[in-house]
């Protein structure tokens, strides 16, 4: 067994999909069996919190709250002094809701208030002669500098810990670019104990390309498959990126052990990078999905609840329940949700059939419970919104003038758009079913949408398959070729995948990618649309024994593509290959 270490903003608060993967992945069969520490590292973003490591957090050590408990607290006290920064070290547990399993944690948070930059500064030399990473560009920007200032004294703290040794290295995961420093600085001055893993969730440039152009992800991966078969790479077809700071930290971390790219448009971006990368070990590593059973019976209770919420907010119950629980960001492309809804609409009202779709998106933390309550009193929240105040931020307004324009024109089919984290009736109401939970959403959905423009792997558009439902899936997002690989020749009935890269004029030329705009993309996606309605209404079942057939089916692909198997699959390969490396670099 060997020792693991992860850098990760959410070591302590899940905030998006790095904090899944982290739940999925340490809570994993082979993980377990593997792993037998875990530290999770972070800067210490609430120093004001008494609560350090979240609900059930125990702290053995922190000088923030007088506590000077554990084996380790005359080393971290000597860190402390050095550094001039504080720590704070305990344990958390790290559940898996979907699996029920939960492992404790070890958890480490500095807090740089105070921090003796010539220390930093000496890190940012080392990174530089190294790996040619250039600090000085970036350290005006807190977002790369606190990643920077952490390494530093994490290295010391982490040493303290005594996680490595020579016969037996520990693997450190550097989640995206804010683990790249840490990982780089254990490396360049330990490079016997410690094994260094990049944990490619996305690729920062890239997302910020496909987001800025009008022709979005329609434009982008026409144009990067036309560079790789003509031998170009990024900056040649895009132009210099060196000013936008990921851009560096992620070239940079083409120095690590290893590279895991979630997905496989994460893979080829990755090598369209630069040259450089063509001798990197970059594995291809799809993320896990929730893998659990279901009974019909089941699947009707969670319905029959959700249809009881549906009621009470619009009078009427659906013949179908549609979800989409994502993030409020340009990148999940929801205008798109709009196109399908607006092509289904017509057909359900020629066939008689009704549906409520269900958007859970917000810009914010969760909103206090008080605040649901005073404005579902006052003026019916979800079912109307206001801008400002407690309700609407600027992109949730935009997004809601959305909703409030369909609703007006459809017939069949309504959006209740729910702009707050979690879904039970502390959280979103008095009029949620007292035994609702969230994942009833994911029960009781007939059909969960995720048709993003950039979308490295995307969980959540996958979450339903488990439970009998149907996942509409843009090819843009990474999960579609874990499917293909975990479905081989066949085909799944849960799954309807939507292609807009491919239905675009072709192109003969990265010039006439380039040139792809927004009423090129627009037309791709209205033609798609259609189509995918067709798909869907032959899809959806009629009876309860097509519903036994999605529930099995989806029950079956969902195994095949549990954390389980990705961790064995993916996730271990590259971990053995990273431990077997030995370097003969100088210790700095």
């Amino acid at each position: 067994m060997f020792n693991a270490i992860h850098v990760s903003h959410e070591a302590v608060y899940k905030v998006g999909g790095i904090g899944t993967v982290l739940e999925g992945l340490i809570n994993s069969r082979p993980y377990r069996d593997g792993v037998a520490r875990t530290v999770l590292v972070c800067p210490m973003f609430y120093p004001e919190k008494a609560e350090r490591f979240g609900p059930g957090g125990v702290i053995e050590y922190s000088s923030l709250d007088q506590v000077y408990d554990g084996p380790y607290r005359a080393a971290f006290h000597e860190v402390e002094r050095d550094f001039g920064v504080r720590l704070a070290y305990g344990r958390r547990p790290l559940e898996d809701e979907p699996s029920g399993r939960r492992t404790v944690c070890e958890v480490l948070l500095v807090d740089l208030r105070g921090i003796n930059l010539h220390r930093v500064n000496a890190l940012k030399g080392l990174l530089w002669e190294r790996y040619g990473l250039r600090s000085d560009a970036y350290e005006h920007i807190w977002e790369y500098e606190q990643y920077v200032q952490v390494a530093a004294p994490a290295v010391a703290a982490l040493e303290a810990l005594r996680l490595a040794t020579r016969d037996t290295p520990a693997v450190v995961f550097a989640h995206e670019f804010m683990g790249v420093p840490t990982a780089l600085a254990l490396q360049a001055t330990h490079p016997e104990r410690y094994r260094t893993l990049f944990y490619a969730h996305e690729v920062a440039p890239i997302r910020r390309l496909v987001e800025k152009h009008p022709g979005h992800d329609v434009m982008f991966y026409n144009a990067m498959r036309l560079a790789a078969e003509g031998g170009l790479y990024l900056e040649q077809v895009f132009g210099p990126q060196h000013e936008y700071f990921k851009h560096a930290v992620v070239e940079a971390a083409r120095h690590c052990d290893g590279l895991l790219a979630v997905g496989h448009h994460v893979l080829d971006e990755l090598r369209f990078l630069s040259r450089d990368f063509e001798a990197a070990d970059i594995t291809l590593a799809y993320n896990g999905i929730p893998a659990r059973s279901i009974t019909l019976p089941e699947r009707r209770a969670a319905r029959a609840r959700l249809g009881d919420y549906c009621e009470r907010l619009l009078g009427w119950r659906p013949d179908y329940l549609f979800t989409h629980v994502t993030r409020m960001a340009q990148s999940k492309a929801m205008w798109r949700d709009l196109d399908i809804l607006a092509a289904l609409d017509e057909r359900f009202h020629a066939t008689g059939r009704s549906a409520v779709v269900l958007v859970l998106s917000t810009e914010l933390p969760r909103r206090p419970p008080e605040d649901i309550r005073a404005m579902e009193q006052e003026y019916g929240w979800p079912v109307a919104h206001r801008e400002g105040g407690r309700d609407l931020t600027g992109g949730e307004a935009h997004y809601y003038q959305w909703v409030q324009a369909f609703n007006a024109r459809a017939r069949c089919i309504k959006i209740i758009y729910i702009n707050q984290f979690g879904f039970d009736r502390e959280r979103c109401g008095r009029r949620v079913p007292e035994d609702v939970e969230f994942l009833d959403v994911r029960r009781a959905s007939d059909l969960e949408f995720g048709l993003s423009l950039y979308e490295p792997f995307g969980i959540s558009p996958l979450e339903t398959l488990t439970y009998g439902g149907l996942c509409l899936v843009s090819t843009s997002c990474g999960c579609t070729g874990f499917v293909r690989q975990a479905m081989g020749s066949k085909r799944s009935p849960n799954i309807i995948t939507a292609n807009y890269i491919d239905l675009v004029r072709r192109p003969r030329s990265v010039k006439d990618a380039l040139a792809i705009g927004a009423d090129e993309r627009r037309e791709v996606e209205a033609k798609v649309a259609e189509q995918l309605a067709e798909q869907i209404i032959k899809r959806l079942p009629s009876n309860e024994g097509e519903t036994q057939h999605l529930i099995e089916a989806g029950a079956d692909l969902a195994r095949r593509m549990s954390w389980d198997a990705a961790a064995e699959r993916f996730v271990f390969p590259a971990i053995r290959r990273a431990g077997a490396r030995r370097r003969v670099l100088h210790v700095a």
